[in-house]
């Protein structure tokens, strides 16, 4: 068990990605959270330092059960896993309406699909 825990601990101080969302909705205002790489990993709370101690309790139950069960825990994702680049294939009539789109608005197409995927 004390092992098992020197392990949790170990994946906890990882830098894993925090998605933060502010709630005002029916049941009041509040924070809500989830860790990007642990699927189902989530949590809410009253003020954001709330919400990051009940996510990390959460990670910490999540990451015993899939060490218990012997499954791989996945690892945090970082900016330098990814080149930003990718190859899209869409319609022709697709593409013509963006760089029109593009062109109207005084920029490149790939500034302009930027944007689109942005917003």
């Amino acid at each position: 068990m004390f092992e098992n825990k020197k392990n949790i601990n170990e994946y906890i101080a990882k830098p894993y990605n925090f998605i933060i969302n502010f709630i005002n909705d029916e049941s009041g205002s509040y924070y809500y959270g989830k860790v990007l790489e642990l699927d189902g990993c989530q949590s809410t709370g009253d003020t954001v330092e709330e919400l990051y101690e009940n996510l990390k309790e959460a990670m910490e139950g999540y990451i015993e059960t899939k060490l218990e069960n012997g499954f791989d825990v996945p690892e945090p994702v970082t900016s330098e896993n990814y080149s930003g680049k990718f190859n899209v294939r869409l319609p022709k009539s697709l593409h013509q309406r963006l760089v029109i789109e593009a062109e109207k608005e005084g920029v490149s197409l790939n500034q302009y699909v930027l944007y689109k995927l942005s917003i």
